[in-house]
């Protein structure tokens, strides 16, 4: 592979990492020239080998940041993947697809889909120093991915610091003498009291079409939400105003300085949320009925097995919980040290991901399960309600219920879900504010952070709206989750058929110095991307109109929703077309084949570990054509990353015997 990248006529030596990136680096550096002397274009002949810079020229220029230590890498990305989602959509996606059935679709999904690719974008980011725009220098007509993929961020960032702000308004009502969503006020009709009374009249017959004092709080008072969107979605509440804005000022300052700062934040954001969560699930499981509620959590239904839809619920789950295929998984380990051990990171994080959505649903459904003791229902589907409902319905209706400090519970809790919400959206903004540096290396990383905040904050007044769950609902089901997992499937593709997932495997080789094994070859090449085409299929076979409240939107709210979908996927093929017209050569077959070759950027950026890459590509590129394999041993030589020929090699010393 050749040390330049071409520009024209033109192509470039001794590239200044301060302005390193996949596209227009002969007009940036022309606009930003080395500060060393050093001349930035130089025009070399066609074909001609350049060889590395001797280090001087990256050491002069701005350098990338890098955590601390490992430490740091490891708690951010614990604080990123266990967030909300492990605590409101876990509980209430297990109960709703067979209970304790539903783990088994889930850890197998986890295994073959979560972990691989969890893994594989850790390596991606770690292994060329950049974000996921950068990282598409392996496949530049797949650079749409990543503008796609921060488009559904931009999108799951502004409405997650909205429930931010609600967690914000919840925490600090929770303060008062008496817990303001406990009681009923004059003015709402057929409530009842959530908080526990002397005699209990919520089972009488003439109860019907009553709600309790928390859902009439929510929704009355907290949200003052419309009966439907048709006439406009309203104007921002300006309590909730302040929130937002208070949790967009803990989004910057935590990001201020990048990772020197969210570093240092990530111990509590990491660790604080178990602490409660412990806390909680001792206190749960010793309220009456709470045996009852963690019943119907973990009893499994059999039968839900043999449904699909169980199973792309466990995917949903997934990509939600562990917060793939959004860009910051690779954001983050774009900071690491190149040699950095990405692979065990990635076995603790998913590891720890499961853990704590088990750990979150027993404590959750043991306190429901007190609710149902409570209410005297049978059925804990009439106590539990799914997403902002369990949040912020179900769970304050319990606690409201508690005999004991019910004050202190309710503080604890939000402001556990508070921590947990800062962590995955600093990430989130972290992915956008690292794509944006990395392609205008020039500015400032804290004017970056500013102004992604600022306009973060100016679209999260949306979501504060009468009308803001209408939209969060049709933002995040057509611009995010949908967007994402479509944009997730060509990108397994994308890594395993078009880049090659041995060459992939190779790289991931060099740089954490240990072979790649089976199991990951066999993932990465065959399992992953053929489920998550199947699963694909089968969600757009039943994908049905989303629905808020059990009632459809109106058609222009479809519309929108269509469109926001629409401004996600088509950043794909718009990238792949620019690219295949900026590399124009010969037939069309051999354009596409071009605009696919990984480009010269795709490499380690430090020119020692270049030169020691490049040797590295070339001895594996002479084992395989020495060993002159049959069919077979390339097949098992792919699959598990054993070449059954080698040992002749090693022998007639034609290869080093480097394991």
């Amino acid at each position: 592979m050749k040390n330049t990248f071409g520009v024209g006529e033109l192509e470039l030596g001794n590239v200044n990492p301060a302005y390193e990136n996949d596209f227009d680096q002969a007009e940036m550096q022309q606009k930003y020239p080395p500060t060393n002397g050093t001349t930035a274009i130089a025009t070399i002949s066609k074909g001609a080998e350049v060889a590395p810079t001797d280090g001087t020229e990256a050491e002069e220029g701005p350098k990338r940041q890098q955590w601390s230590n490992g430490i740091e890498f490891l708690m951010s990305c614990i604080a990123m993947s266990v967030g909300l989602g492990n605590i409101w959509r876990f509980p209430y996606t297990a109960f709703n697809n067979g209970g304790g059935a539903f783990l088994i679709p889930y850890i197998i999904v986890l295994l073959v889909i979560g972990k691989p690719l969890y893994y594989m974008e850790m390596a991606m980011g770690q292994f060329v120093s950049g974000g996921p725009v950068k990282v598409w220098t392996l496949s530049p007509a797949l650079r749409g991915l990543g503008y796609g993929q921060i488009f559904a961020t931009i999108l799951v960032l502004t409405y997650y610091c909205s429930l931010m702000a609600l967690t914000i308004f919840y925490f600090i009502q929770s303060f008062a003498s008496e817990l303001p969503w406990g009681v009923c006020r004059e003015e709402w009709d057929k409530c009842l009291d959530s908080k526990k009374m002397d005699s209990n009249n919520t089972t009488n017959e003439n109860m019907e079409g009553y709600k309790s004092s928390s859902e009439l709080y929510f929704y009355k008072y907290v949200l003052n939400e419309k009966d439907s969107i048709e006439d406009g979605i309203g104007v921002p509440d300006w309590r909730l105003t302040l929130c937002l804005l208070f949790a967009w000022t803990t989004v910057f300052l935590v990001i201020v300085r990048g990772v020197k700062s969210s570093g240092k934040a990530a111990y509590f954001l990491a660790l604080f949320p178990y602490v409660v969560m412990i806390t909680l699930l001792i206190r749960g499981a010793t309220l009456p009925g709470a045996a009852d509620g963690l019943l119907f959590f973990i009893e499994p239904q059999w039968e839900q097995l043999l449904n699909p839809t169980v199973w792309y619920s466990a995917v949903t789950q997934a990509f939600f919980s562990l917060n793939i295929c959004f860009g910051t998984l690779i954001m983050y380990s774009s900071y690491n040290d190149f040699n950095h051990n990405v692979y065990r990171d990635a076995m603790i994080v998913t590891t720890l991901d499961t853990f704590t959505s088990l750990l979150a649903g027993c404590t959750i459904f043991s306190i429901l399960g007190n609710l149902m003791h409570e209410t005297g229902k049978k059925d804990i589907r009439d106590v539990v309600q799914g997403g902002t409902g369990l949040a912020f319905v179900s769970y304050p209706d319990a606690i409201a219920k508690f005999d004991a400090v019910p004050q202190f519970f309710s503080v604890v809790f939000f402001l556990m879900l508070y921590t947990l919400g800062i962590g995955s959206a600093v990430a989130l903004a972290g992915a956008v504010i690292t794509m944006i540096c990395d392609r205008f290396s020039h500015l400032k990383y804290w004017v970056v952070a500013l102004a992604t905040c600022i306009g973060g904050f100016l679209v999260g007044l949306i979501y504060v709206t009468p009308g803001g769950q209408y939209i969060l609902t049709l933002v995040d089901f057509y611009g995010a989750n949908f967007t994402v997992f479509i944009l997730g499937t060509i990108e397994m593709i994308g890594i395993a058929w078009i880049y090659g997932m041995d060459n992939f495997c190779n790289d991931v080789e060099f740089m954490v110095g240990r072979k790649v094994g089976p199991y990951w070859r066999i993932c990465w090449g065959i399992v992953t991307p053929v489920l998550m085409i199947v699963i694909l299929i089968y969600a757009m076979v039943i994908m049905e109109p989303e629905k808020y409240h059990g009632s459809l939107f109106p058609t222009s709210a479809y519309a929108a929703g269509w469109v926001l979908f629409g401004f996600g996927v088509i950043q794909f093929p718009i990238w792949a077309l620019f690219t295949m017209l900026k590399k124009r050569e010969g037939s069309l077959w051999e354009t596409i084949k071009s605009s696919l070759q990984p480009s010269d950027m795709w490499r380690p950026q430090n020119p020692e570990q270049y030169k020691a890459w490049k040797e590295f590509r070339e001895m594996k590129m002479k084992e395989v054509e020495s060993a002159d394999e049959s069919l077979l041993e390339k097949v098992v030589r792919v699959f598990t990353g054993y070449t059954p020929a080698r040992r002749k090699l090693v022998e007639s010393n034609s290869v080093p015997d480097i394991y």
